[in-house]
């Protein structure tokens, strides 16, 4: 039985590539190949010190390297994939590691954008006048570039992790991006009084979409955070998200929350804590934000800004930007430096309201 002797799981993406699956747990990733006529295993590392993804990565380019051995260095030359031909293994090793939403995105950005401009170059001849040419054909069009480059310098890093490339030869390293007008919007206390009252307004219609809402207020989370929360996520004095935008994610309930949560019914029959009717599927916020922003006279405020609001707030309250980022689940922190200059805003006016307060008593005049 496979569950009392060794045995091997051999991935179907990679042929001779597998996990060497022991009884006493000692599992490890092996890669295995002819040279020279000769069968060879090798072990690439134990489970629990290399990721999958980098394994695969290490034994795809072992049999690289067994398959070009002896062959004359024309023929291995010959062997470079184009870029066009390199997206197929790209799409196999790494869109398995992304969100669906994620890897929609990043394809859609290889097949219009990269392989369009880089498809008939193999993969080490892709040069930073390349690069360059491209971003410059782009100048009508900024912001496709600036979302397609991550993408290429993650296909270039992994070719290099491959072995098609020189490691640290990463082309579109260093290539600036376009710099955009950001569209950060952030709720002045008196459109927040105004939004409040026009929530209030629409309450008795739209009891759930108003309190999801509230909670994105006083939480400052991701709309699918809310929109797509669920029961079993509820764990007071917290939020236990498994699954958000950066994987799973705790948020800290305040009383406020916790006091909308407890007046919610639960619908049995739905896992979710703000559902559509039939409760097989999230709220959706919409088409409420649209009438609450309208009658707020805030038409220009979109769901996400009531993110930066509460980042907006909290830094006015003294809260420091490390703790947003805590609070925000932030993974870097120059995510969170984003909102520094409301930061400094807050210091600059602190500033002069001690300064006028100093100038006071030397009767220096505010």
């Amino acid at each position: 039985a496979p569950d009392t002797v060794d045995h091997v799981v051999w991935d179907t993406v990679l042929a001779g590539f597998g996990l060497q699956v022991r009884v006493s747990g000692n599992n490890s990733w092996i890669v295995q190949y002819r040279q020279r006529g000769k069968l060879k295993k090798v072990t690439i590392g134990r489970c629990v010190d290399v990721e999958a993804t980098d394994a695969r990565a290490k034994a795809r380019a072992m049999l690289a390297a067994a398959a070009l051995d002896g062959l004359p260095k024309r023929t291995r030359a010959k062997a470079i994939p184009l870029f066009k031909d390199y997206a197929l293994e790209f799409y196999a090793d790494c869109f398995e590691q992304w969100k669906p939403a994620t890897r929609r995105s990043n394809r859609g950005q290889i097949e219009r954008q990269l392989i369009p401009n880089f498809g008939n170059l193999p993969v080490n001849e892709i040069r930073k006048a390349d690069v360059i040419r491209w971003r410059d054909s782009l100048s009508e069009r900024q912001g496709v570039f600036n979302r397609a480059i991550p993408v290429l310098s993650a296909m270039l890093q992994y070719a290099a992790r491959l072995g098609y490339c020189k490691a640290g030869s990463n082309v579109s390293r260093g290539t600036p991006r376009y710099k955009r007008e950001k569209l950060e919007r952030y709720l002045t206390p008196m459109e927040y009084r105004r939004v409040a009252a026009e929530m209030k307004k629409l309450e008795g219609d739209y009891p759930e979409q108003i309190a999801a809402l509230r909670m994105l207020l006083f939480t400052g989370a991701r709309m699918s955070e809310i929109t797509k929360l669920r029961w079993d996520e509820v764990q007071p004095p917290r939020l236990q998200l498994f699954d958000s935008k950066t994987e799973a994610k705790m948020i800290y309930l305040n009383r406020q929350c916790e006091a909308i949560l407890a007046s919610l019914p639960r619908d049995r029959r739905s896992p979710f804590v703000f559902a559509k009717p039939k409760g097989t599927e999230p709220i959706n916020l919409e088409l409420v934000w649209q009438k609450v922003r309208r009658g707020a006279r805030i038409p220009d405020v979109r769901l996400h800004d009531i993110r930066h609001s509460y980042a907006s707030a909290g830094i006015m309250a003294a809260v420091p930007l490390a703790t947003i980022g805590k609070l925000f689940g932030h993974a870097l922190h120059e995510t969170t430096a984003r909102y520094a200059h409301v930061a400094d805003g807050a210091v600059a006016d602190a500033a002069q309201r001690v300064s006028g307060s100093i100038a006071g008593c030397l009767g220096l005049g505010r």
